[in-house]
């Protein structure tokens, strides 16, 4: 973690996200908050600090990150769809990424054509199903029913460190990987989870931007994922996040079990029989 800001100096906007992030000025510049005290419970704040790590180990590029005190001396509220105020975040450790020049995906293919980093929107569909990231985009609800669920705000396009007039895919807002927002159990190391079939993050018109040779690559790298690795990110979460040891060990099961059942079994379904993708498109579509 290059960027290491120590408080929060200045409360700035908040945002009625799930997570209840807020725009804060800190002592190294202004960052995105998500703080202890949201609805969904402190389990999200430690799926970002595990994701955004995972990210990272394979290949994404992601935002820089810290965890940083919230304490009495700015109060942070948290704020509904309609703009009320419902609540304001607790004392403790919260999550901050850095905030950078850019915007949110439009949902266009012109502009995925203007990324630097085309190849890892593959590196990102593999990502997403390996953590079971419900949040970006998926084609079903959680009793895998037909339900689109699109969240095109979950695809940042970076303008730092992108060539002018062009972006840089990075990867972005992770509370509901494993999940999907809520409370961590024992339950993660169940194999049903571990070997759960479907495909995260593959916006429709990602497809034509996937890379084979890209995710062999990806997929040859997360099969190679050691406990030992997983448990050093672990001791990344604060304490007083609620994840027991228990459910640590139940977390870092599903983890490393899953990268090996991905790496095995998403090939064949992002370019269904080894087709050529092109073809395999179509008949993905069909399938689906």
């Amino acid at each position: 973690m290059a960027w290491k800001p120590s408080a929060v100096v200045r409360f700035i906007r908040p945002y009625p996200s799930s997570a209840k992030t807020a725009l804060v000025e800190t002592d190294a510049g202004q960052g995105y908050l998500k703080a202890m005290g949201a609805p969904e419970g402190p389990h999200t704040l430690a799926s970002e600090v595990v994701a955004i790590q995972l990210a990272h180990w394979l290949g994404l590029p992601t935002f820089e990150w810290s965890i940083i005190p919230v304490d009495d001396q700015v109060e942070i509220p948290f704020v509904d769809k309609d703009g009320n105020e419902v609540g304001k975040a607790d004392r403790g450790p919260a999550f901050i990424t850095k905030a950078e020049e850019g915007g949110t995906w439009s949902g266009r293919k012109a502009d995925l054509e203007r990324l630097d980093n085309q190849h890892d929107l593959t590196r990102l569909v593999i990502f997403d199903t390996w953590l079971l990231n419900c949040d970006r985009y998926r084609a079903f609800d959680n009793k895998g029913r037909p339900r689109v669920r699109e969240n095109k705000d979950n695809v940042f396009m970076s303008s730092e460190e992108a060539s002018e007039g062009r972006f840089r895919l990075k990867a972005m807002d992770h509370t509901h990987c494993f999940t999907c927002g809520g409370e961590w159990t024992r339950r993660l190391s169940h194999r049903d989870t571990i070997k759960d079939e479907r495909v995260f993050g593959l916006f429709p018109i990602f497809r034509s931007f996937m890379d084979l040779t890209v995710a062999r690559d990806t997929t040859n790298k997360l099969g190679g994922i050691s406990r030992d690795f997983v448990g050093e990110v672990f001791q990344t979460v604060p304490p007083e996040w609620e994840v027991s040891g228990e459910v640590v060990q139940a977390a870092t099961t599903l983890i490393v079990e899953r990268a090996k059942f991905v790496s095995e079994s998403i090939v064949d379904k992002i370019w269904p029989r080894n087709l050529p993708f092109p073809e395999a498109a179509g008949e993905w579509e069909a399938e689906t």
